[in-house]
């Protein structure tokens, strides 16, 4: 609780810093002992005078602290979590009467209405940040410091089997059109899907055989209803240039345009992700193969990739991820045909 010197007149001082006020306090007494009682004072009387903030009133005060620190559709996520879930449940109540049994209690009805344990997570820690804020600002106590977060359950993600992949590939040739090109520069380099329909065709330059990706496109609630948004990558390690496959250069100059144009529409006017995974799953139907979402391509090329010898770096890199965790943990997917290989190389010596 600030600190206290001794001062060269022989007096104590004290400085506090008023969060609200963004000014320093100072305190003085005779004794360390009077000063600290003077400090703990203007503390309590600081706790007293927010007694009757709400929750709804403090996610007010904190997302107009952080609209400038993070990118709009982050804040949109924000919001919507907020509206849908935490307002509803604790917007009236006053900050100083949260309790870590009620939010314990709200964590268990999200999680037995069906929702995740990685997404109620998620709610919860954005209500954690919202009283780390009060915290900060009021100088008042957690009052929900002890809660402890679900665990997130890792879901496999449904892939294609290798036969499979081969079926896809083989129809990608055959029917040459910007969706078939999409799902194979997906496939073959990674991109997200966001990724995929903010590219344009001054992005890729086939002279040096490399792909630059620099933005994002991805539609978000607003207050008002929904708008298309193009915007910077999920990260600044999502800012990276990704070099060609070989069997990609074919389809890309058949199909290039002028530099402005978004390489998934031809047009100046891009594809929206949501319209993307549509034409996705209408290409998978015609093509014979199990319906599986989009974001799949990208763990089957970084599984891909690991069984072709490629190393984790690299492949951390051209996935756009800030370490090589994120890569293994969560992208790269081993068959259990391909345990079986590995495991039959195991023998007695001889």
């Amino acid at each position: 609780m600030g600190s206290i010197y001794h001062r060269r007149d022989g007096r104590f001082e004290g400085r506090l810093t008023d969060k609200r006020q963004g000014k320093t306090c100072y305190f003085y007494g005779r004794t360390r002992e009077e000063v600290k009682s003077k400090m703990e004072y203007f503390c309590d009387s600081q706790i007293y005078e927010t007694t009757d903030l709400t929750v709804e009133t403090l996610f007010g005060e904190w997302t107009e602290s952080v609209q400038l620190r993070v990118k709009e559709s982050t804040l949109a996520n924000y919001r919507g979590k907020a509206k849908t879930h935490i307002l509803p449940a604790f917007g009236s109540v006053r900050v100083v009467d949260l309790s870590g049994p009620d939010v314990q209690r709200f964590i268990r009805e999200k999680r037995e209405s069906g929702l995740s344990a990685g997404y109620v997570a998620d709610i919860v820690i954005l209500l954690k940040a919202l009283i780390k804020f009060a915290v900060s600002r009021y100088n008042i106590r957690n009052p929900i410091g002890d809660v402890i977060l679900p665990k997130k359950q890792r879901t496999d993600v449904l892939l294609l089997t290798r036969p499979q992949q081969i079926c896809l590939h083989k129809y990608l040739c055959e029917n040459r059109n910007l969706t078939s090109l999409g799902v194979a520069l997906s496939l073959f380099t990674g991109l997200r899907i966001g990724e995929l329909c903010g590219l344009r065709w001054s992005d890729i330059d086939l002279e040096q055989r490399t792909i630059s990706v620099s933005r994002t496109i991805q539609r978000i609630h607003t207050e008002t209803g929904t708008k298309l948004v193009i915007t910077d990558p999920k990260s600044i390690s999502s800012v990276r240039i990704i070099p060609i496959p070989d069997c990609l250069l074919p389809m890309l100059a058949q199909f290039s345009r002028e530099g402005g144009a978004y390489v998934l529409s031809g047009t100046k006017k891009p594809v929206e992700p949501r319209l993307m995974q549509y034409r996705f799953q209408g290409l998978l139907k015609k093509a014979y193969l199990p319906s599986i979402h989009f974001h799949a391509l990208r763990h089957m090329f970084a599984t891909n990739c690991v069984e072709m010898g490629f190393d984790v770096k690299s492949l951390s890199e051209i996935l756009g991820h800030s370490g090589v965790e994120i890569t293994l943990n969560r992208y790269v997917h081993s068959s259990l045909e391909r345990k079986k290989q590995f495991m039959g190389r195991l023998h007695f010596a001889a």
